[in-house]
């Protein structure tokens, strides 16, 4: 998928490292904290950061769950190691069930709710700006342009942060990002985290595709619908199929209240998903 209005992906790259540089120049800031999730998202971020910032003004914290797979704790692990960042892990199993005993009257014995995962991405967000009080170190958000306009995020939880690093560019422009970032800085993101499918990890044996399309069929139309401006019409019309429209079209309707409450976004494009005021 090509970049917004044909940016090559060497001109978003730079383009974010240096609003990134100027943000913090301009905010009298040096540090910055991540959470990784051994994700794609926070891997592209936390090799973006290392290039703005130097990477021993970038801090990961690694916060594994019950839900959280070995490989995505290795892969956050030599993420870090091949940056040369330091990073700490803080499992949040104990203080998740913690909140669990302390709320058990709202919730159905035996049944899981979203409210469950979201408290877990909540937790997180509030472990991330303890830090970033504590060091005054200045929390980069690791959300991309899909999940903002289908709501796939937790307010409080992953949406935080002083700034939203790749919040303008899509999932799929993401990948190519990555791939990018391996050929100039010699292979930093782990193979495993760019081959495995995406995962919030929020329960057992979660995907993205569990709640959304695929994203190599999704991002199209959302970039066709979000930044071409074109019609459910002109859409079919090009033979894509109307379920799928539909589908995109009411998850964009719901989570459209979360645009408000979002970080500044680097601007890439022509159409950042939150008001121009926010615009970095």
């Amino acid at each position: 998928m090509i970049l917004n209005d044909n940016i090559p992906i060497e001109t978003a790259y730079d383009t974010i490292v240096g609003k990134l540089k100027s943000y913090f120049a301009n905010a009298g800031m040096q540090k910055a904290v991540v959470g990784l999730s051994g994700g794609i998202d926070s891997a592209v971020v936390m090799a973006i950061a290392s290039a703005a910032l130097g990477k021993d003004n970038i801090h990961g914290i690694l916060m594994p769950s019950q839900f959280s797979t070995l490989h995505s704790v290795s892969d956050a692990v030599d993420l870090a190691n091949n940056i040369g960042a330091e990073y700490e892990v803080i499992p949040i199993e104990k203080i998740y069930h913690k909140f669990m005993r302390e709320m058990n009257s709202f919730f159905e014995i035996g049944e899981w709710s979203l409210a469950q995962e979201n408290l877990q991405a909540r937790i997180r967000g509030t472990i991330l700006m303890t830090y970033s009080n504590k060091y005054n170190a200045l929390l980069l958000n690791t959300s991309n342009k899909s999940e903002l306009l289908t709501g796939y995020g937790t307010l409080y939880g992953d949406l935080c942060g002083a700034m939203m690093v790749i919040a303008d560019l899509y999932k799929v422009q993401i990948y190519e990002l990555a791939r990018y970032i391996n050929e100039v800085n010699n292979d930093v993101i782990p193979i495993s985290t760019m081959q495995k499918a995406p995962s919030a990890e929020l329960r057992p044996n979660q995907k993205d595709s569990d709640s959304l399309p695929v994203y190599d069929k999704m991002d199209p139309v959302l970039y066709a619908m979000f930044d071409e401006g074109r019609s459910r019409e002109e859409l079919i019309g090009r033979g894509v199929e109307a379920e799928l429209i539909d589908k995109i079209v009411k998850l964009t309707g719901k989570s459209s209240f979360k645009v408000h409450q979002l970080p500044p976004v680097i601007k890439i494009s022509n159409r950042p998903v939150v008001p121009e005021n926010k615009w970095i």
